[in-house]
């Protein structure tokens, strides 16, 4: 990122949600922890390498933690950080963004 973006809060909030789903993973850890299979799918056709590199990005950023469980097989679950959380008015502004001005699915934004 360009340094007088950095400067910006919300060029930096940007990088980290504005895409399609990193939003959507987080809307479906706020109903609490997930594992891997669930999440990909509830997200649809999301691609599994897709899938965790967001994941590893979140981590990483401290929005969700990887709790891997000493089981066999093994079990590990994703769970919002208080941070995560933080983004629960984000992910609540752009549902009610999409229901009150985009009803019908406009062929381009849906893929």
């Amino acid at each position: 990122m360009e340094d007088h973006l950095q400067e910006c809060p919300i060029a930096r909030a940007a990088a980290l949600v504005g895409d399609m789903w990193t939003l959507l993973i987080v809307r479906d850890l706020m109903n609490g922890p997930k594992r891997f299979g669930q999440l990909q799918v509830s997200l649809g056709n999301v691609s599994p390498k897709t899938l965790s590199n967001r994941l590893k990005m979140l981590e990483s950023a401290n929005i969700l933690t990887r709790h891997a469980f000493a089981e066999i097989p093994p079990r590990v679950e994703y769970t919002l950080t208080e941070r995560g959380h933080a983004l629960y008015t984000i992910i609540e502004a752009v549902r009610d963004f999409g229901e009150q001005y985009l009803v019908e699915a406009e062929p381009m934004l849906v893929r």
